[in-house]
């Protein structure tokens, strides 16, 4: 099997000096968020902006719509860039407005952020009654089309019911085991069975309030931590969703805690004391830390054919699987 490198959860500050760090580490594909808090217009007003760095940096990036596309892009020295939403707010109350904006490019969409939505429940709220009437049907109309649903950010209830009403195989695309580290956003084990067992991927986070250590995190503690999932769900269902935050003011964290739906500041996995972006591991800077991390994989046990799938491979198979119409 062909290595690929695929990190499917990135929220940087994009920028040239990104896409050619991308290049350096041999980066192939990265599905990128464009939506937090914003509506259909303001999300649409974003993908324009990406329309024009696909222009603007067409020798480094390119969208990427299939699976087939990882493989041009590699094939053409580029990265592919998959479009995602950390919210399911761009479809409004619109069932409608998922197919469009699967036609436009979007891939991935949770179905909630860190609240309740009118899909599900997020991981901070202190009740969670799961899937709503309206999640249950954008599920399956997400299923028709080919956008893959996320529960990154989602409580257990409404995550298991996510897998078990789907027809097909879901995603958490950025998160760690929470019998390594119990954040919120972390993922209990009867989750992490479930969601392997429905054929699911989960993606490893190297976002600092995920890791056990948090910035000090060493890439032996994080490459075991891996090992360890994958005697629970099995090497073929993990891969890695980074949620690197490169470059990004404080300004932004900010936005994604709080948006436009309260007064008041809320610190998420932060704390007053320590409100803005946490520094990243110094094994995981940048998009250049990627092949790094295949380095640590082997060190822990994992074949180096193991190690390919994990950094790349299983989410390229996935890929393939999940982002056409329904069959």
């Amino acid at each position: 099997m062909s290595s690929y490198l695929i990190d499917c959860l990135q929220y940087a500050n994009w920028s040239e000096k990104i896409f050619r760090q991308m290049r350096e580490g041999g980066v192939d594909a990265v599905h990128v968020t464009i939506a937090y808090h914003e509506d259909f217009r303001e999300t649409v007003r974003n993908i324009a902006d990406w329309n024009l760095r696909f222009q603007r940096h067409s020798d480094l990036i390119m969208q990427g719509f299939t699976g087939d596309d990882v493989r041009r892009a590699r094939e053409m020295g580029r990265t592919a860039i998959f479009l995602g939403f950390q919210t399911p707010a761009p479809i409004e109350a619109d069932i409608g407005l998922v197919e469009v904006l699967h036609r436009l490019g979007v891939r991935f969409m949770q179905l909630t952020y860190n609240n309740q939505s009118l899909l599900a429940t997020g991981c901070y709220e202190a009740e969670d009654p799961g899937l709503t009437r309206m999640g249950r049907q954008v599920v399956t109309e997400m299923n028709r089309v080919g956008l893959v649903v996320d529960m990154s950010h989602s409580s257990e209830r409404s995550t298991l019911d996510a897998i078990a009403h789907s027809g097909r195989p879901i995603a958490i695309t950025h998160a760690n085991p929470a019998s390594w580290h119990p954040a919120r956003r972390n993922k209990s084990d009867t989750v992490l069975r479930a969601l392997a067992e429905s054929g699911g991927m989960l993606g490893f986070s190297v976002y600092p309030h995920h890791l056990k250590g948090g910035s000090a995190c060493t890439l032996e503690d994080f490459c075991t931590m891996i090992a360890r999932t994958a005697e629970l769900m099995g090497v073929e269902r993990i891969g890695i969703g980074s949620d690197l935050c490169q470059d990004q003011p404080d300004s932004v964290v900010e936005w994604m805690r709080v948006g436009r739906w309260t007064r008041e500041i809320d610190y998420g996995e932060g704390s007053a004391d320590a409100a803005g972006f946490p520094d990243q591991p110094e094994w995981f800077a940048d998009n250049r830390g990627l092949r790094g991390i295949a380095t640590g994989l082997r060190r822990v046990g994992f074949s180096e054919t193991e190690a390919a799938r994990i950094l790349g491979g299983n989410w390229l198979d996935f890929f393939d699987q999940s982002f056409g119409p329904e069959a």
